[in-house]
């Protein structure tokens, strides 16, 4: 088990991607801004999709050329095709992820091709980013698919070893409707380690049936690199039923805090941009930790001072 854990943030994009309330860009900017001063150094910040499918990222453009750069922050667009790499490679983003869904049906929903093609356009994707660009890809529905349900280890496993044969930086395993069990992700995250040694995994976890900070725990014991997580737990999948919330990205570092383990993000300015980001979407987020606050106090902020 590793003692210090990457966190991605993914508000700006998974978080606020199947909200009614569109944000102004000025407002996505400004979330990524405080994410930036809460100590998140690598960030999904739009994904550059089709604005009639996902109208939240019609601005994809406008938030990528407004974004406050720094050579130690890394700017991530999700894409879910040829035209969304192009498009994200031309906005000057650090590192692109690209989704290949392990199901059929959900590959069919979510990008409009089969799975073996969602595969080979990875495969032409990885081609043309050469070493230029830094491509991980994020396969989802790892744990269960929302049309054909359960999904084995071993369709993963041969998801995973299509997508390796072109070298992303990471693999992320995305519980995309948040059906996972600890068991689940100690069993998956174990099994790809095993027959990919040494690969970067990147988890993804939404909290649909209250399982997703159980789950991050596994994957942190499981060896995994870096977890997503967003502010406030808002987040969703406009293809996928009933995809609730992500995990909140203030109750992940409470858990990490107290469990000894780094991450460099402050807690309490975490807490502070939940808020804000709720009071921006006029609803209640689902995170907890925005409303009970730190223990012992609110003060405490141990990950504000981690290296």
């Amino acid at each position: 088990m590793l003692n210090k854990i990457e966190i991605i943030e993914v508000s700006p994009r998974d978080g606020i991607q199947n909200e009614k309330t569109i944000l102004s860009t000025d407002d996505k900017v400004e979330l990524i801004r405080r994410a930036v001063d809460a100590g998140i150094k690598r960030m999904e910040v739009t994904s550059f999709v089709n604005p009639k499918r996902v109208p939240q990222m019609a601005d994809a453009d406008a938030v990528a050329a407004a974004l406050p750069r720094d050579p130690e922050l890394r700017y991530i667009g999700l894409a879910l095709n040829q035209q969304g790499f192009e498009r994200a490679r031309l906005a000057l983003l650090d590192e692109v992820t690209y989704v290949v869904v392990a199901s059929d049906t959900f590959s069919q929903r979510n990008q409009g091709v089969s799975l073996q093609d969602g595969i080979d356009s990875w495969t032409n994707v990885a081609a043309d980013a050469n070493g230029n660009m830094p491509v991980s890809v994020m396969i989802a529905a790892s744990f269960g698919c929302p049309f054909e349900g359960e999904l084995s280890t071993d369709q993963l496993l041969r998801v995973v070893e299509g997508c390796m044969k072109s070298n992303p930086i990471e693999i992320g395993l995305a519980d995309t409707i948040g059906v996972a069990t600890p068991k689940d992700v100690h069993q998956r995250v174990r099994a790809v380690t095993d027959a990919f040694p040494g690969v970067p995994i990147r988890l993804h976890l939404h909290d649909t049936r209250n399982t997703g900070i159980a789950n991050a725990w596994a994957g942190v014991e499981a060896g995994i690199t870096s977890l997503d997580s967003s502010m406030g737990g808002v987040g969703g999948c406009p293809f996928a039923p009933k995809a609730t919330g992500n995990i909140a990205t203030e109750d992940l570092l409470y858990l990490l805090d107290r469990s000894g383990i780094e991450t460099g993000v402050s807690m309490n300015a975490a807490i502070e941009t939940a808020q804000w980001l709720e009071a921006q979407l006029g609803k209640p987020s689902p995170g907890l930790l925005m409303k009970a606050g730190g223990f012992p106090s609110d003060t405490t902020d141990t990950a504000a001072a981690a290296p």
